[in-house]
């Protein structure tokens, strides 16, 4: 009989694709069930088996009597669908979302194993460590981590969702592909001066625009791009992203771990903008870590404008030397990253342990 997983995710795609892809590394072996709020579901699609533990903030201070009663409500289902379940251990994938998950898990003493794919140790991960008997993490170096449980650290590649390995890329292109995507606490900010700045670099070379924005401001990118003869894809989220992605030359992006390592795998070079109010910073020692391998560009948001993306881009359609070299470096970079490699190590720590 399989052992089964319970993994615990929610909120944004930087918890949820992770969770996404540990499920289909997982799944042969294990029977896999995901555990979510409802902010994750919309990663998530109709053939993904999951459970709605819609965890509430812990942010506003007048709210706390009752979210603390809700916690206590959803600690007891979440008791109820372990024991139910039968399920053997839990993983989460850091973020408040796991709490009713995490007190149900102590509860009933089943293991409990984290996921950090950021350099920066999240809080809830930290709150979680103590009790957890294990950590994957991307990075051996991360910040603000306990040097005292350093041995509970298993260094994997990133979770990367399977389609995005060896992938097919059109090579009949009339013009440069530049895909923006803010994610899930970035788009409003990309409007303002982003496409502003592309127009500029229209007018000097082709190129194709794939824009995220919000739902409001959708028809008004439209039009802006259409207006200026820019070929575009608007939108505010596709369930096929992937097929848009792999063909770009260049990303503008946030940098959630996820993002960047999706990216990174598809050996797109791309310009990141780290969230400025991130917490403990950790979108910018993200970005840091692919600049120190010079595989990328960093803008801080505090002077983004229309002139700024004009002149970056312009610099990295032109100088193809600045460019290709980045591409290279992307190349080695994931040398030795293969879905199979990362496959045998998991389901042999998840065996052996």
């Amino acid at each position: 009989m399989k052992k089964k997983i319970l993994i615990s995710t929610g909120g944004s795609g930087g918890h949820v694709l992770p969770a996404i892809s540990l499920k289909e590394h997982l799944k042969d072996k294990f029977e896999v069930i995901i555990s979510t709020d409802k902010r994750g579901i919309r990663f998530l699609n109709e053939e993904q088996n999951y459970i709605l533990i819609n965890t509430p903030r812990l942010q506003k201070f007048y709210l706390l009597p009752i979210n603390l009663i809700l916690i206590f409500i959803l600690t007891i289902k979440s008791i109820s669908i372990i024991r139910q379940k039968k399920i053997d251990r839990i993983i989460s994938i850091g973020g408040y979302m796991s709490l009713p998950i995490w007190l149900a898990a102590k509860f009933l003493r089943k293991r409990l194993d984290l996921c950090e794919p950021n350099l920066v140790l999240g809080k809830a991960n930290k709150f979680y460590l103590n009790y957890a008997k294990s950590i994957l993490c991307y990075h051996n170096n991360i910040i603000k981590f306990p040097e005292r449980f350093d041995y509970k650290k298993l260094i994997i590649k990133p979770l990367i969702r399977k389609k995005f390995y060896d992938t097919d890329v059109s090579s009949n292109k009339k013009y440069f592909e530049i895909t923006i995507f803010g994610g899930s606490q970035g788009a409003a900010l990309f409007d303002k001066f982003i496409n502003e700045g592309l127009l500029k670099v229209s007018q000097k070379t082709k190129i194709k625009v794939n824009h995220q924005t919000n739902q409001k401001n959708l028809q008004n990118l439209k039009d802006f791009y259409k207006k200026n003869n820019i070929e575009n894809e608007v939108f505010s989220y596709k369930p096929d992203f992937f097929n848009l992605i792999k063909n770009s030359d260049l990303c503008i992006t946030r940098s959630g771990a996820s993002a960047l390592a999706e990216i990174a795998l598809l050996g797109i070079p791309f310009i990141t903008i780290p969230l400025k109010n991130s917490a403990d910073d950790h979108q910018k020692e993200n970005a840091k870590y692919y600049e120190k391998l010079d595989c990328c560009w960093i803008l801080n948001q505090e002077e983004l404008n229309q002139n700024k993306i004009e002149e970056l881009c312009l610099m990295i359609i032109e100088n193809k030397d600045e460019y290709n070299k980045k591409r290279d470096n992307l190349k080695k970079l994931n040398e030795q990253n293969s879905w199979k490699n990362l496959n045998n190590n998991l389901i042999q720590f998840f065996n052996d342990n």
